[in-house]
């Protein structure tokens, strides 16, 4: 039976899955040969970043950026195995069908936006940019702030999930939300504490309550009731508002999703987090077997990482 008082996280990586531990990240990626390649990166605490976590608000935005810094150095290493495999792939058969320069761009900014880096970057452009077309298009309209408001949260929505399904659209893009699918269904296995075999993991749900899709979500409906408690004047203030306002909105949304976590269980208050529900069915996608070997690999790698570490500071 799985130690039910561990709670892990992870990430979808290209080709590949990472999982963060208490004390260590490790990510396995699927090489061409079939073969998988590890990177374990053991988890450097440090003191004041510790205190700055204990804090409410606060730490949803130092946790962001944590996950930002590790979630990066992932990425990359998965970047460059597929670098690596594309070159020799194009060294020793230069008649097989190269991806376009379009499939290459479509990648990285898939995984720029979608990724755990949208977190910084992303959240940034689609604050501003909803706002921006919403005064635009409905400035003289009405004067009701509040429905201005609520407007402005729709079309951050409608621009959310459509660069989502578009970018899904591109083979590696896809690939990259299966390993996501693979990612939450060996955590459910886990939390379910039955044995981590491929067909044991296929039987769960793509979906999970604690994902940064979840976030994404909350942060857009935290924004337009927070907005709503304030008046703006004219188009530069509106913008600044938003601006100095994103850091409280991303505290309160990480401490709401926390709260919607801890009631997913009572059946008449799980629709709280329906809506990061939602859009996990875009940003995730029923994974191959040999992608769940990947995750499972990945996630038993982690664990004996993690036991490694605790053994030796006995």
């Amino acid at each position: 039976m799985a130690e039910q008082n561990s709670i892990y996280g992870g990430q979808a990586v290209i080709e590949g899955v990472m999982f963060a531990g208490k004390n260590v990240h490790v990510t396995a990626v699927r090489k061409k040969d079939g073969s998988l390649e590890y990177l374990e990166v053991p988890k450097k605490e440090i003191p004041w970043v510790q205190a700055l976590k204990k804090i409410p608000l606060v730490r949803g935005i130092v946790g962001i950026i944590e996950s930002s810094a590790k979630g990066a150095q992932h990425l990359n290493f998965s970047a460059e195995s597929f670098a690596e495999q594309e070159g020799e792939t194009k060294e020793s058969n230069k008649k097989e069908e190269k991806p376009g320069i379009f499939s290459n761009i479509s990648m990285i900014l898939g995984v720029a936006v979608v990724g755990v880096i949208s977190f910084l970057f992303g959240k940034f452009v689609f604050t501003l940019v909803p706002a921006v077309i919403e005064q635009f298009l409905f400035q003289n309209a009405f004067s009701n702030q509040i429905l201005h408001n609520l407007i402005e949260g729709v079309i951050k929505i409608i621009l959310l999930v459509g660069y989502i399904y578009f970018i899904s659209l591109t083979p590696m893009i896809r690939r990259l939300f299966q390993y996501h699918g693979a990612e939450h269904k060996v955590i459910s296995a886990y939390e379910a504490g039955v044995e981590l075999t491929v067909s044991n993991v296929q039987k769960f749900n793509t979906l999970h309550y604690r994902c940064g899709s979840s976030f994404i979500v909350f942060t857009v409906i935290i924004g337009v009731v927070i907005y709503s408690f304030l008046h703006y004047d004219g188009y530069v203030e509106r913008i600044v508002q938003r601006l100095l306002l994103l850091p409280l909105v991303i505290g309160v949304s990480y401490e709401v999703l926390r709260f919607t976590n801890s009631l997913r269980e009572v059946p008449v208050l799980r629709f709280l987090g329906y809506p990061g529900l939602w859009l996990q069915l875009l940003t995730t996608k029923e994974p191959e077997d040999s992608q769940v070997e990947v995750s499972i690999a990945s996630f038993n790698r982690m664990r004996e990482a993690e036991q490694r570490i605790l053994e030796g500071r006995q």
